[in-house]
């Protein structure tokens, strides 16, 4: 049997993770001795690694508490258990497109800051300067007259 501060060791998570997820539910084979300590097993040490795992992935704990629930039940929540991770893949890969628009928009960022340092292209990033350039960009720069007639 482990303490949380053993669990935690062998597992990577915090202590904190440790109790965090024993108070949600998420190790339903932890035990306690008779003065309330949290004792873990393989068994429930195996239960952290499936809950590292999934919060790794992104999965949210309510997600990750249902998740444990039908494995409580066994074999015949399969199908339920596969649907929530298809629902987790499909909000993953929108995250995913997410961050690779974030990325594409810091690229051209850096690229017109490159551009700024070695060529003397004029700063159209800094806000302060932006009624300058107007002309340019006039659908992103904010102005009065923009401002929808209250």
């Amino acid at each position: 049997m482990h303490t949380v501060k053993e669990a935690a060791q062998i597992t990577g998570l915090t202590e904190h993770a440790v109790r965090f997820y024993t108070d949600k539910g998420l190790v339903p084979s932890v035990q306690r001795n008779e003065n309330n300590i949290r004792l873990f097993d393989a068994e429930s040490i195996n239960w952290l690694y499936g809950v590292k795992c999934l919060k790794q992935s992104g999965m949210p704990i309510e997600a990750i508490k249902m998740y444990v629930d039908l494995c409580l039940k066994g074999d015949s929540t399969i199908p339920q258990r596969n649907e929530i991770m298809m629902k987790h893949k499909e909000a993953a890969l929108v995250q995913l497109e997410e961050a690779k628009q974030r990325v594409a928009h810091l690229e051209e960022k850096t690229a017109l800051y490159q551009a700024m340092m070695e060529h003397g292209v004029p700063d159209t990033t800094n806000p302060g300067k932006w009624e300058k350039y107007r002309h340019i960009h006039c659908d992103v720069f904010y102005s009065p007259s923009d401002s929808p007639a209250t």
